[in-house]
């Protein structure tokens, strides 16, 4: 039976469930694995190994190219079953898939096929993008030029995945004002990536400070900074939060299911003789198995909507309406999936007592984990955008930036935010 997730691809494309077959064992390896690293703050370079070992991050590249040619719908639809396992490594490797999904939506060049081969042996790409005190979509990081050699310095904060990267992405400004994206590999001297991110959830992402130092910079590998305009890489960025976010819930209601079937005690007000068999406890997971029942409805829904666009694009037939349209429609999603994982991972600890906070357990990280994810593009902003034009029409949802306060924003804003 063919599913949404195998709609546009070709006949020699993988279908969605030989890929679920083929990643099911590491898949599970790294959930075996998930509580330990969270209590132990340890993070998660084996399980990155293993995935690139395995082929899960090439899993998008072309087979001309050395991949196995995933859909970007199949794509979405694995990086949710990873966050089953393991959210941080969704959210970890997001700048990795997302490089990926531009370099196949850009031209046919000597520079994309050479970084296709590249992530089709292994290598993983993380970003440097976000800086503290900068103005919207400008850097004061810079690429400048040294008696002919390209030199990058500057300081970058949240420079999610980087740790587990062989590459880094970093947006610098040039000398005479222009965005560009750099290039450099993690080990390069004058590289120093520190893993001091310090929030309560998604604590193994590798979230920390970037430095470089003089880092020297191959010319070939520093392009343009994308501008805003038509295109689904937004849409696609935000949609891999949301996939992490619907891993969670799955995850949430497996171990809610686990542990109520678990209990030998009950309590004495109880309705039932046990808690799997207490009509109490049953209607909470219930509701739970409902909700995540309607997020993976959502999230398969935008993963089709997304892949729409990204054919669009390759034919030349996506405009600015259709962009806003999707973006729209990826927002509507995230007000849901937000609140919806964190209604289940809140309602979880409904089913039992005091065991269920047992930090042995770890049933907290889902609640943590959903909380973390859920302050990427706040919710109240995309939900007054939404509310807005469903009244007024007059505007659509935008791009996501960051920067000072009060700061001026630029004409034209990043169309692939971190």
């Amino acid at each position: 039976m063919t599913t949404l997730s195998d709609v546009g691809t070709t006949q020699d494309a993988p279908t969605t469930t030989s890929l679920l077959e083929r990643f099911a064992p590491l898949l599970e390896h790294i959930a075996s694995g998930a509580v330990h690293r969270e209590s132990a703050r340890t993070l998660a370079y084996d399980a990155v190994a293993r995935l690139a070992q395995a082929g899960f991050t090439s899993v998008r590249i072309p087979r001309e190219h050395g991949g196995p040619g995933a859909s970007l719908a199949q794509t979405l639809r694995l990086l949710r079953e990873l966050a089953i396992a393991d959210p941080n490594l969704v959210q970890a490797l997001r700048a990795h898939f997302t490089a990926v999904e531009v370099l196949l939506s850009g031209p046919d060049s000597e520079r994309r096929g050479r970084w296709l081969k590249r992530i089709a042996d292994g290598a993983i790409l993380g970003n440097a993008t976000t800086e503290k005190g900068n103005a919207p979509g400008t850097n004061s990081t810079h690429l400048l030029d040294r008696n002919g050699q390209l030199v990058l310095t500057g300081t970058k904060y949240y420079s999610t995945g980087s740790l587990y990267a062989d590459w880094i992405q970093v947006h610098a400004d040039t000398v005479d004002g222009r965005s560009v994206r750099a290039t450099v590999r993690r080990d390069a001297p004058g590289v120093e990536v520190l893993d001091d991110w310090d929030g309560f959830g998604q604590r193994l992402t590798a979230s920390g400070t970037a430095r470089f130092d003089d880092v020297a910079v191959d010319p070939q590998d520093v392009i343009e900074a994308p501008r805003g305009g038509p295109g689904f890489t937004a849409a696609y960025v935000q949609a891999i939060l949301l996939v992490a976010l619907g891993g969670i819930a799955a995850a949430a209601r497996r171990d809610t299911v686990d542990y109520v079937r678990g209990r030998t005690r009950a309590f004495a007000h109880g309705v039932g003789e046990s808690a799997s068999r207490d009509p109490l406890v049953q209607e909470v997971v219930g509701r739970i198995s409902s909700s995540v029942f309607a997020i993976d409805a959502v999230l398969d829904a935008i993963g089709e909507r997304i892949q729409q666009a990204a054919a669009r694009q390759a034919a030349g037939g996506l405009d600015a309406t259709e962009t806003q349209e999707l973006d729209a429609s990826v927002s509507e999603a995230q007000v849901f999936v937000v609140e919806q994982t964190l209604d289940v991972t809140n309602r979880l600890f409904e089913v039992g007592g005091a065991s269920a906070v047992s930090q042995g357990r770890g049933l907290d990280r889902h609640w943590r984990n959903a909380r973390v994810l859920g302050q990427h593009n706040p919710v109240i902003y995309r939900a007054r955008e939404i509310g807005q034009h469903q009244l007024t029409g007059d505007q659509r949802t935008t791009a996501i930036y960051v920067g000072a306060a009060g700061a001026q924003v630029p004409a034209t804003t990043p169309g692939d935010p971190a």
